[in-house]
């Protein structure tokens, strides 16, 4: 099966689930996206590694790094193998210096611990053509309008204009304007 190789495009609260965050992976050399969603504490785990935040104790995913570097094992690459239901599975690919082996994983997991071994992150063709969402890039990177639209200015733009702001600034990896935008429409929608 065709692999191919995936790099994250965003973490942003899910507007479909309340406590879940949704991980933007996004084909390396396409306009293909799989949007998952991840819960908070996966969320946080991935946000802390993506900023290089040092937290004062390790995390799950910060132990399972000590255990598995201390034991002599790499973690070769993460594979998103399987989506069915709604849920996406996940491998991770081990190599202790004479066997690899695969690990079942929960998807959020997988990326989180893929983050602290700097490995690659993959998915298969049929994964991507099933749960994938092509993103327009038609348009050109100096017709892109700006992400900077300061809060007094968000009463001259309509719910549409937000939302397509939300996502250039997703990705932009601008994730506080995103939250800001989100905010925002969420006021809106609730007056």
């Amino acid at each position: 099966m065709q692999k191919l190789e995936l790099k994250i495009f965003g973490l942003s609260y899910s507007h479909s689930q309340s406590t879940a965050y949704a991980l933007i992976l996004g084909e390396k050399n396409g306009n293909r996206r799989l949007p998952i969603i991840v819960g908070g504490l996966e969320a946080q785990a991935i946000a802390i590694e993506v900023e290089k935040m040092k937290p004062a104790r390790p995390l799950t995913h910060d132990l399972f790094k000590t255990f598995a570097e201390t034991y002599g094992i790499e973690i070769k690459e993460i594979i998103i193998n399987k989506f069915q239901e709604g849920i996406f599975y996940s491998v991770l690919v081990c190599y202790d210096g004479q066997n690899e082996i695969e690990i079942d994983s929960r998807t959020s997991d997988a990326v989180a611990i893929a983050l602290r071994f700097d490995c690659p992150i993959y998915t298969y063709e049929g994964v991507m053509s099933v749960a994938g969402v092509i993103m327009d890039m038609e348009e050109k990177e100096d017709e892109v309008e700006p992400l900077i639209v300061e809060d007094s200015e968000f009463s001259n733009l309509n719910i549409i204009e937000l939302e397509k702001l939300i996502s250039l600034a997703i990705e932009k990896e601008d994730y506080e304007r995103a939250s800001l935008l989100r905010d925002e429409i969420n006021k809106r929608k609730n007056q």
